[in-house]
């Protein structure tokens, strides 16, 4: 029995179009599954098909059924990220109340990248530009994603090269935020809070770093309250 459309834009090219990238991105088709799941006519379904695979939004697999094609996940990539997007503003109040560059780290892998940061506007800085990569085993970002992650055989191989201990990891789940001194770069110390997503998961490190001289040795003390609740708001925003 064929899916009736719910929405038409009245151009009827496009709503036909989009019945068929609707039909494929639930599963393969064939020609002949096509029609059935469109109630298209056989040589309208396959001349926008055909279309659309020559646009790169449909392609084929081995079987010759039509399939989502890579340009569809093209254009996804450039999308806003709402993670980036929500934490923008919260970063900046960040740096304002401590005074100090503030970074978003996610993890990908046995690595953390830097996906937004706000910068101090003068003075000596612990510059991270956007797209940094750093490993999972050293600084108080990588301390707060590990301290979260449930893959224990990838979190095993952390702990193996890692400059902090299972213990370290034990404290940071408890108290809720980590800090590090000199731990990833000398003279440079940090301190970060987990970012929840709405469902609970860590999805994300908010981190404030800095020359010792400025942050001390016990820094957790004075900004993870700032930290943790710029965290919460970001999580906040995230449901809106």
């Amino acid at each position: 029995m064929g899916r009736s459309e719910t929405q038409h834009s009245g151009i009827g090219v496009i709503d036909k179009a989009v019945s068929i990238l609707e039909a494929v991105a639930i599963a393969p088709n064939s020609l002949a599954e096509l029609v059935e799941s469109t109630n298209l006519p056989r040589a309208t379904a396959h001349r926008l098909a055909v279309a659309l695979e020559i646009h790169g939004l449909l392609s084929r697999d081995s079987e010759g059924r039509f399939v989502v094609g890579s340009r569809i996940a093209e254009l996804a990539s450039a999308l806003p990220d709402p993670l980036v997007t929500a934490a923008a503003p919260i970063l900046a109040w960040v740096r304002d109340e401590c005074g100090e560059s503030s970074q978003l780290y996610r993890r990908d892998g046995r690595m953390r990248i830097c996906i937004a940061s706000a910068e101090r506007a003068a003075g000596l800085r612990t510059t991270v530009p956007v797209g940094t990569q750093l490993p999972l085993s050293a600084g108080s970002g990588a301390q707060v994603l590990a301290a979260w992650l449930e893959d224990t055989a990838l979190l095993d191989d952390i702990l193996n090269e890692a400059a902090f201990t299972v213990k370290t990891l034990a404290d940071v789940r408890r108290r809720g935020w980590a800090q590090s001194i000199g731990e990833r770069e000398a003279g440079v110390a940090s301190v970060s809070a987990p970012v929840f997503s709405p469902s609970g998961e860590v999805i994300a490190a908010l981190s404030v770093s800095g020359p010792i001289e400025r942050l001390g040795r016990t820094p957790g003390q004075r900004i993870a309250p700032i930290l943790t609740s710029g965290a919460r708001r970001i999580t906040a925003a995230l449901t809106l």
